[in-house]
């Protein structure tokens, strides 16, 4: 069984860092990292764009939405690729258990 947790971007796998939710979310991943799974993969997504389709989306988000990704492509992705890549991943496996930005668009792929 493989096994895919959503993250997020500045994760602190170190579990020493000063922002309490990125140690939490470090931790959660170094644990499962440990488990038994056939493949274990940690996404860590930057923002990720709402979809046209989608509900019941805040209204800044819209706004953030409509320029966020054209300014800054490399941190990130849409809902769209974050989905075909856990599909992808759990089907062919990777080689990294960490996937940031880059990664989760190259497997989307």
């Amino acid at each position: 069984m493989t096994f895919n947790y959503i993250s997020g971007k500045s994760t602190d796998s170190s579990e020493k860092g000063k922002i309490m939710w990125a140690r939490v979310k470090g931790k959660t991943e170094n644990a499962l990292m440990k488990l038994n799974f056939k493949g274990q993969y940690n996404f860590r997504p930057g923002f990720m764009k709402h979809f046209k389709e989608q509900k019941n989306v805040k209204t800044i988000f819209k706004i953030f939405g409509a320029f966020y990704p054209t300014l800054f492509p490399k941190s990130s992705l849409t809902l769209q690729e974050v989905g075909r890549a856990m599909i992808n991943i759990s089907e062919k496996g990777y080689s990294k258990q960490i996937l940031e930005v880059a990664d989760i668009k190259k497997i989307a792929q």
